[in-house]
């Protein structure tokens, strides 16, 4: 299933969970005669429309519904789409207005019975002049590019930390229920206390990543559709776990379990690291991917899904299980070009470059040749067997790209009778696909460029000379 498929199926779930009670928001736009309105919800980072009206020739429109918007961050959005304010929705929606003035959506943004949107905008007044003005002071410091200099920036943005830490403080203490209160929650970071004596040196990341959701309340559903939620996801997963499969999965699953009291919680963290470990960049993360599928799609935990997309998740999941890395590669018999059989586990070699290619392919015709040159450069020598895999084109355009590109020394395959399956094996839909395999056909990497492929290569030969010594 592709990712955008996923995206969707989760918006359109998340819509559709409303509360009880009414909304109606009454918007003046003054700078406006007419033209539409919208109003957008974020899920996450993204953000989706919830409602639209058309404003009348006094620049007002009307949003109205008979149940209440889900709380969180929303987007009032300008006739034409370039500009918006952004504005909170909680539980008191039922009758409250705002009146905008595009001369400056900051200090003439007004409010009339909507106290979460007052705190708001007395917040962002507050970033505008207070916040603001601290760091052009910090931009000027650093802009002079002296020891000094640096030295008083740092001091000011210090200053600045504290002063910001403080407004923030004192709204939660004085509106503890508030959803802006528990955004603010969420962003404080955990303080780490002084380094015992008897600690190590990793004492202050362990006490940081132990401690980092101690603040984010994950039985508020509310923070699922503001995009803070989304960035400290990102930022734990990027900084705090290590990059590697089994370390991620851990990780994955005690987050997961502290959202089990909320489900618009779950849903959103399962969602978000289903989609981001789904197309990760790095090699060997749709092992993540793989095992969430497995634990909460497979167990029918993804209530937000229905029957045919789940069926799409979860094929999509077993068609990358059979080639994960550290799995042995599955088997293949096959054919050579001279129509002899081709059998996987019986060719020899220290290493093995598996390539899955189509010589109509223009990425194809541009890749094979450097895995040639690697291979007759370098890789020859340290044991390395190509086998390169006919995936489209004719037996004769084959032919002809091996005998113009001199693919001499590869052993060249097909599955002219259709009986391998390798496209589900090799997770095999779009050319060229390399994988790198082990003696004992283990697969060590995969969906590498040459160069890349080259430093595996070299790593794991070095590591075998090193160790016969």
């Amino acid at each position: 299933m592709h990712k955008l498929m996923i995206i969707l199926a989760f918006v359109c779930s998340a819509i559709q969970l409303q509360a009880q009670n009414g909304y109606k928001i009454t918007v003046q736009m003054k700078q406006y005669k007419g033209g539409i309105m919208y109003l957008a919800q974020y899920m996450g980072k993204k953000t989706y429309m919830a409602d639209s009206a058309m404003l009348n020739e006094q620049g007002v429109a009307v949003l109205q519904g008979k149940e209440a918007l889900p709380g969180g961050i929303y987007l009032v959005v300008f006739p034409g789409k370039t500009r918006y304010f952004e504005m909170l929705l909680d539980s008191k929606q039922e009758n409250f207005s705002v009146s905008a003035d595009t001369s400056d959506l900051i200090n003439k943004l007004v409010y009339k019975n909507s106290p979460e949107n007052e705190l708001f905008v007395e917040y962002n007044k507050f970033l505008s002049k207070d916040v603001g003005t601290l760091n052009k002071e910090v931009q000027a410091l650093m802009a002079k590019h002296t020891t000094a200099d640096t030295a008083s920036a740092r001091k000011v943005q210090a200053e600045l930390g504290k002063k910001l830490q403080a407004y923030r403080n004192d709204v939660i203490s004085k509106n503890p229920q508030s959803l802006l209160s528990s955004i603010f929650k969420m962003m404080k970071d955990p303080e780490v206390p002084p380094r015992p004596a008897d600690a190590d040196s990793t004492f202050e990341y362990r006490y940081f990543r132990n401690h980092y959701w101690d603040n984010t309340n994950l039985s508020d559903g509310r923070l699922a559709r503001t995009p803070v939620l989304e960035d400290k996801l990102s930022r734990f997963f990027t900084q705090l776990v290590p990059l590697d499969p089994d370390s991620i999965n851990v990780a994955a699953d005690e987050l997961i379990e502290k959202t089990r009291k909320d489900k618009e919680n779950f849903k959103f963290v399962v969602w978000w690291l289903t989609s981001t470990y789904e197309t990760s960049p790095y090699m060997g993360m749709d092992a993540v991917f793989v095992h969430l599928v497995e634990k909460y799609y497979v167990a029918g935990d993804a209530y937000w899904l229905n029957d045919e997309q789940l069926n799409k998740v979860i094929s999509r999941a077993y068609s990358i299980a059979p080639n994960l890395i550290g799995q042995q590669a599955p088997p293949l018999e096959v054919k050579d070009s001279a129509m002899k059989p081709v059998s996987l586990y019986t060719t020899k070699g220290k290493f093995t470059v598996l390539v899955f290619w189509d010589p109509t392919c223009g990425h194809c015709k541009i890749e094979v040749p450097k895995l040639d040159s690697a291979y007759n450069a370098s890789w020859k020598n340290k044991g390395v067997t190509m086998i390169g895999f006919k995936t489209e084109g004719t037996k004769e355009q084959w032919a002809q790209f091996i005998h113009d590109n001199h693919l001499n020394g590869w052993i060249h395959a097909w599955d002219p009778d259709a009986q391998s399956n390798y496209r589900r094996l090799y997770d095999v839909y779009s050319t060229p696909i390399v994988y790198l395999l082990d003696e004992k056909k283990k697969i060590v990497a995969k969906r590498l460029g040459v160069e890349q492929l080259n430093e595996i290569i070299e790593r794991f030969d070095n590591k075998g000379k090193t160790a016969k010594q």
